[in-house]
Order: structure tokens, then sequence, then C-alpha cells
């Protein structure tokens, strides 16, 4: 763990390997929908230097918040008022306090002790570090043919588009510093949450980084993906910002998300104050 000499005003380090130590505080973003069989695979994995883990529960009808509560006491978890991986993915933004914000799945697909290459690439000077299945190391044991083809396709299409080099257009393992949140400005509700994402760090002139990422089979469970109405979903979304590039929202809220308390005490838990992206009429403000 990190070390502060008594009285200094220098930050607070997390030694995250031999060769690295962090000073930035870094959020896990955890969207979840009746998981409790693959969080403890999911939390087993996880780096003990992480600062906090934001669970976003999808309306579960099984134990994931119990199980969740069990294996890391102090998590934050949040009711997710709305539906879809994308409008779970907004509420955990708006609850997470970390100056980086890493972004896995909670099927145990993705493993955490990845992280260390993604925080390792945005230390090193990434505004934005997303993981590829297709790159150098990458792979997957869980990718049908269907959706390999399909997420080549629609890869080629905005690199085409937005002039970008991307070899992996549909993975939830992402990463990014906090501050770059208003230029990601996620409204979508789907899984198309990725792809624009992707797109906007482009068309925002943040830096890209690809780091090489391997997707192991969901344990337990099925997957809420469905390609034919995602996949549409998604080429809605890409024709959209290419189409629609000079049309900006301003005025954007970001939404208040709903803390489920840690423990059962008298009185009200404390919701944290939400953070939100800085939209043109904070501009003019200012």
């Amino acid at each position: 763990m990190g070390s502060q000499l008594p009285g200094s005003a220098l930050p607070r380090f997390q030694q995250v390997t031999a060769a690295l130590a962090l000073a930035p505080t870094v959020s896990i973003v955890l969207p979840v929908m009746n998981e409790a069989a693959n969080l403890p695979h999911v939390f087993a994995s996880l780096p003990a230097w992480v600062t906090e883990i934001v669970l976003v529960d999808g309306h579960s009808t099984d134990d994931t918040v119990a199980v969740a509560r069990q294996l890391r006491p102090d998590i934050k978890i949040i009711c997710q008022e709305g539906s879809g991986k994308g409008n779970a993915l907004l509420a955990g933004f708006a609850a997470s306090t970390g100056e980086i914000i890493v972004t896995i799945d909670g099927d145990g697909s993705n493993d955490g002790r990845e992280i260390v290459h993604f925080v390792s690439a945005l230390a090193a000077g990434a505004d934005f570090v997303k993981g590829s299945r297709f790159a150098s190391s990458g792979g997957s044991d869980d990718i049908t043919a269907g959706r390999r083809l399909g997420n080549w396709v629609l890869a080629v299409l905005v690199n085409r588009m937005f002039g970008t080099q991307y070899t992996d257009l549909c993975y939830g393992y992402n990463a990014f510093w906090a501050r770059h949140l208003h230029a990601l400005a996620v409204e979508c509700s789907g899984f198309e949450v990725e792809t624009l994402m992707n797109i906007r760090a482009a068309k925002a002139g943040l830096r890209v980084h690809e780091v090489p990422s391997f997707e192991r089979p969901r344990i337990h469970g099925s997957s809420k993906l469905r390609v034919v109405n995602d996949g549409w979903r998604i080429l809605r979304v890409i024709l959209r910002e290419k189409f629609a590039a000079g049309e900006r929202q301003s005025g954007r809220q970001w939404p208040v998300p709903t803390v489920i308390p840690r423990l059962e005490t008298a009185g009200p838990a404390a919701v944290p104050e939400p953070r939100r992206p800085v939209t043109d009429t904070d501009q003019e403000r200012r």
C-alpha cells in the first residue's frame, strides 16, 4: 500500500508492481444483474490497490447484493433506476470518486489482474485505454463466429469514418481518466455504450491506447447480449455520431445515483455528490 511522510504535501502512492507506484485513485465500475455466482471469481481477480468498487445492480432477483457485501464490505452499491448496460455505467460513473475509472463485466469474463496494464498506459500518458481481444496477445474463448464477424465489420466502419485504428469495438473492458467524462458524454442505455465511448474519445481528440486482453467464457448464467438487436443499435450510434457530428447537446444532466446503505443502521445513508460532465452552459458561466 502507499505511504506518506507525516506532514508531507507529497501525494500518497499505491504500490501496484515492484516497478510501478500509482498516485491517482482508481474506481472500478461493475454493472451486474443476477451475477451472485460469478462475483466470487470476479472479486478474487481484482487487485488490492484499487481504491473503490462501484457495483451497479440492475434489479437482480438473486443474492447479488448480499454476496457483494459479504465479499467486499466496503463496496459501494448503486441501485440502477433504468435498464441496460449503458444506463448502468452512467449511474456508476456518477457515483465513482476515483481519478481513474475502470469498467469491467460482472460475468467473470474479464480478468481483474489485467487492470495493471490499463492504469500503466494511463500513467504513461494515455487518456483512454481500451481492451482488445484482437490485438497481439489478446484473445477470447467466449466470442462466437457471428459476433466476431459483426465486431470486425463495425470496427472497419468506425475506422474509416473517424480515422481510428481500433481492432476491437464492442468490448467492455476499458479505463480512462475521470476528467474526460464530459468528452465521453455517455447517454445511451444499451450495449452500444462501448462503441459510443470509443467514438466520442476519438472525436474529442483523446489519446487512445489499446491493450491486449483475454476474454474468458461466462462462468455462470447466460449473456444478456442480443446479437441482431444490439448490432443494429450499435450501427445506429455509428451513423448518428458521423452524420450528426456538428450537433452538440448542452445542459445534459448527470443522474443522481441511489446508493444502497452498507449497514442496516438508524438514520439515512449519505449519498455522495454525483459526478457529471461539464456542459456548454457551464463553460459559458466560466
